[in-house]
């Protein structure tokens, strides 16, 4: 599923353990690996030369800190050089016992900044790197290069926390209705395939939020201005609507993906959750023991320009397993979304009965993907009418000349020997009739393949006058 795998390199065992899981992913699925490390000349130099002052009284002559100075300096690049050399040999020994294909890079100046630098000029699709290096104490959450890199890359990032192999425990994908989380599950799907693992998708929804907000926003407000709020019947709202919408929201967010799933030719378990979302999945992590954690970088509430969503960096810093921040986006199929999430009205399902044939299914898709921009899930006559204003005006183009805006002057037959219909003058200015603009078209190909049928050679106003009765009853 990758094709170039990149993995900043320092020699630590949470570097080293992400070396064997990229070389397993190479063998599997033929990618390529790139093995870096930074190393920081400079910055030794400069902090010797901070560190003169301190220095004995011996050395502190002229001669002797020129001396020192030299050998510092000579020490610390060809050195530091090697070192380098050395991490990448290991890695490089590596790749080619287990016959991947590799190369590697050593780069100098401040570690993370050289990674993102580096990153962003290759062509690689999956970052893998240590969640600690060398510098961790058993206090450490997160190593700094870690997280300051993870937040400037736009490639996958996978964040190796396990520092032993595991040949148990499943990919396990946090879903939250977002683009972002749709693209890690369908990498989940490829990656579970590619490594033999199950693939476990859960949802959260947080139905305290609400209870703990009201109960706040109560301490503050006035008589007066809980009258105007209306702050009674808006509590009520939540704890009788919101709250049990949202299980719904997010139960759908997993039917979604089960059907997904099931596309893909994977068996995909599903778990809904209730409560604060990373503390949730945290939980649910421990309790679960998965192998992998993927989610999206950002979230359904993030901005664009985002660089990591509150949950996704929470997790980052306190997921006890390894974890991969997904860049992918995916959206899926709208009738997977309308299927799952949305429902009609009795009201709005009459009106769509009125719809002509022909249009129907063009109204309805574009109805559902109108609904689910403004996030709906529930379509009313109110959405209907909204959709018909933006996308079918009302007001159309007047007939020219009695003839038809839309009208080819064709004669004969067409490609393919079609014969190409005559339209009288009546039929011509009631065509022109029809509103709105955007059905005309429709109208006039449906009338003349029903002409064609009946095997005549000239529409007639009897012939659009049909057409005219339904799209009246459309628009109500």
């Amino acid at each position: 599923m990758y094709r170039s795998i990149y993995l900043p390199l320092d020699n630590s065992a949470h570097s080293l353990a992400g070396v064997d899981v990229a070389i397993e992913l190479a063998r599997r699925g033929g990618a390529s690996l790139t093995g870096s490390h930074v190393y920081a000349a400079k910055l030794h130099d400069r902090r010797f030369r901070q560190m003169e002052g301190g220095l004995p009284e011996a050395y502190r002559k002229e001669n002797k800190l020129v001396e020192q100075r030299d050998i510092h300096d000579d020490l610390i690049t060809r050195g530091l050089h090697i070192i380098s050399d050395s991490f990448l040999d290991v890695f490089g020994a590596r790749c080619t016992a287990a016959g991947v294909e590799h190369r590697s890079t050593s780069l100098e100046g401040k570690n993370w900044q050289r990674l993102v630098e580096d990153i962003a000029a290759s062509d690689c699709d999956l970052v893998v790197m240590g969640a600690l290096g060398l510098g961790a104490v058993p206090a450490s959450q997160l190593g700094s290069v870690c997280e300051r890199v993870a937040r400037r890359i736009d490639r996958d990032l996978l964040v190796m926390r396990d520092t032993e192999a595991r040949a148990d425990g499943a990919i396990l994908v946090a879903l939250d209705g977002s683009a972002q989380s749709y693209g890690a599950l369908m990498s989940a799907f490829e990656l579970g395939k590619t490594l033999g693992r199950a693939v476990e998708a859960v949802a959260v929804f947080d139905p305290h939020f609400h209870y703990v907000a009201f109960n706040n926003i109560a301490k503050v407000l006035s008589d007066e201005a809980a009258s105007v709020f209306r702050f009674e019947e808006q509590e009520k709202l939540h704890e009788e609507i919101i709250d049990s919408g949202l299980a719904r929201i997010y139960q759908g967010h997993l039917d979604v993906a089960a059907r997904l799933a099931r596309e893909h030719g994977v068996e995909l378990g599903t778990r809904l959750l209730a409560g604060k979302a990373f503390e949730q999945l945290l939980l649910h992590i421990r309790e679960s023991r998965p192998w992998l954690v993927m989610l999206g970088r950002i979230g359904v509430h993030s901005e664009a320009g985002m660089d990591l969503g509150s949950a996704t960096e929470n997790l980052l810093r306190l997921a006890p397993c390894n974890l991969l921040l997904s860049a992918r986006a995916f959206e899926p199929p709208l009738d997977h979304i309308a299927e799952t999430t949305m429902t009609w009205t009795d009201e709005a399902e009459m009106r769509m009965a009125r719809v002509p044939d022909f249009v129907r299914g063009m109204a309805r898709k574009a109805i559902l993907r109108h609904a689910a921009e403004q996030g709906h899930t529930v379509i009313t006559s109110d959405i209907i009418d909204e959709m018909m204003g933006r996308f079918m005006p009302a007001t159309g183009a007047p007939a020219t000349g009695g003839k038809c805006p839309f009208a080819h002057d064709r004669a004969g037959s067409g490609a393919g020997g079609v014969t190409v219909l005559r339209w009288d003058a009546d039929a011509l200015a009631r065509l022109a009739r029809i509103e709105p603009a955007a059905l005309r078209e429709h109208a006039k190909l449906r009338i003349e393949k029903m002409v064609r049928g009946q095997r005549a050679d000239v529409v007639t106003l009897a012939h659009v006058e049909a057409a005219s009765r339904a799209v009246a009853a459309m628009l109500g």
